[in-house]
């Protein structure tokens, strides 16, 4: 039993080889979400209320991209176990096209009709204006985002994790840097309040485009030939339609539900608003490494199933678990730790403080449900080939569930607002028995690579 239990040799390393540069990236985002929910916290509670419900925009478009790197990773990290960097460069082109047709209509949608867009999140008036200044300065910023994510993507998932990795804390120390300059109109600069956040996203997020753009004309990781790239036969369309596409559905299905829940709260009122976005981002902070362990996950073990290596990637899954689980404890007791402190980080309502600080307390359970999840079914399962699963599940728990549950609470009920938030937390239990169950199974992991493309 003792044997069974214990991980391979050189599995940790192997693993956080490729976990640490990630979990450093998403660290680094967390703590640049902090430092805006600070700074804005620190103009006033209806720039961080607003720029809570304008960022519902990239927040869809972050589980788009997530969605789209899980579906790319699946056939990508296969395609690179079994050496073929050709077929890599088409899985690139399908990321492209689809990336792009989505992030320049959101584009469009933001910069010509901001106003139009925040009311899909709240009715108050103040919050609509604040939104749409942030929403037209920030539009840009979602094409740059759609050319750069896809590609990273396929970086990683050929093992150039650290230059992946390293691009986007550029990014991101540059966005911290340049938020301060122009939110507070720091030195030279004119003071933009939330405007001046949105900017630094954009001039940021452009910086990194041009970085990939270079890198891109000197890598030899995937062929340099827009021909090959877009050659793409349908063969692979099938296989992506296939196996990809349901994690597509999946991510953006629970996307939308979540950003649902970011609806119900935002006709609530600006109190609930402004804790969630600030709960939001401390648990981002603690959850990078589960979340890094989810994506290395996709990676290591998809590289292990193209090279045929089935039985050594079921035992290094198991081993996978067990370091989820001990990292969702450890999230949860830091969460715990630092729930005290955060409160007075932001310059919010009495009522809004009263509401973080039970909030908090809530999301330490929580995230310990949304860790082992995420790695469960946007990790092993879609690596394994059988992303259906948790498409299936997701969609049917958060919309069958989840969304019902915080409707009928907030608008039949007319339950108090904290009390509608704690049941709209409950969409991580109800799933997580089917998601063990199917895990235990068996029968999620297979190779699905294809000769010949």
């Amino acid at each position: 039993m003792k044997n069974a239990l214990k991980a391979r040799k050189g599995f940790y390393h192997e693993l956080f080889v490729i976990v640490i540069p990630i979990v450093i990236q998403n660290l680094i985002a967390s703590a640049v979400s902090m430092a805006d929910v600070v700074m804005l916290g620190r103009v006033d509670q209806t720039s961080i209320s607003a720029s809570s419900l304008a960022g519902q925009v990239m927040f869809l478009l972050n589980v788009v991209f997530f969605g789209l790197s899980s579906a790319l990773t699946i056939l990508a990290a296969q395609y690179y176990g079994k050496r073929d960097r050709n077929t890599i460069s088409k899985i690139l082109g399908i990321g492209l096209i689809i990336s792009l047709v989505i992030t320049v209509t959101v584009a469009l949608l933001a910069f010509f009709f901001p106003g139009n867009v925040i009311r899909i999140w709240t009715n108050v008036p103040e919050l609509i204006d604040a939104g749409a200044v942030y929403l037209r300065y920030v539009a840009a910023s979602y094409v740059f985002l759609g050319l750069t994510q896809p590609y990273l993507t396929i970086l990683k998932s050929c093992g150039r994790i650290k230059f992946a990795a390293g691009l986007s804390v550029m990014t991101l120390i540059l966005n911290v840097v340049l938020n301060a300059l122009l939110i507070f109109g720091l030195g030279p600069f004119p003071e933009m309040g939330i405007a001046g956040a949105a900017l630094a996203t954009t001039i940021s997020w452009a910086i990194g485009l041009v970085v990939c753009i270079v890198d891109y004309t000197g890598q030899t990781t995937i062929p340099r030939d827009f021909g090959v790239m877009f050659s793409i036969p349908k063969e692979l369309i099938a296989d992506f339609i296939k196996y990809s596409l349901p994690a597509f559905i999946n991510d953006a299905m629970w996307g939308l539900a979540f950003n649902m829940n970011s609806i119900i709260m935002g006709h609530l009122g600006s109190d609930i608003v402004a804790a969630n976005s600030v709960v939001s981002v401390a648990r981002d902070l603690v959850t990078v490494v589960g979340f890094g362990i989810s994506a290395a996950a996709s990676i290591m073990l998809g590289k292990e199933i193209g090279e045929n290596r089935i039985e050594e990637a079921k035992k290094d899954a198991s081993s996978i678990m067990r370091v989820a689980i001990f990292s969702g404890i450890i999230s949860g007791l830091v969460l715990f730790a630092i729930s005290p402190i955060v409160p007075g980080l932001v310059k919010i309502s009495p009522t809004a403080t009263g509401y973080l600080k039970i909030m908090l307390y809530i999301n330490v359970f929580y995230q310990m449900g949304q860790i082992i999840n995420t790695v469960l079914i946007a990790s092993l399962f879609r690596c394994g080939g059988d992303s259906r699963f948790g498409m299936i599940l997701d969609t049917s728990c958060m919309w069958g569930f989840a969304v019902p549950l915080g409707l009928i609470s907030a608008f039949v009920l007319k339950l108090p607002p904290l009390t509608v938030y704690i049941l709209m937390c409950t969409d991580e239990l109800a799933k997580m028995p089917f998601a063990i169950h199917h895990y235990l199974a068996g029968d999620w992991i297979k190779n699905i690579t294809r000769d010949n493309l």
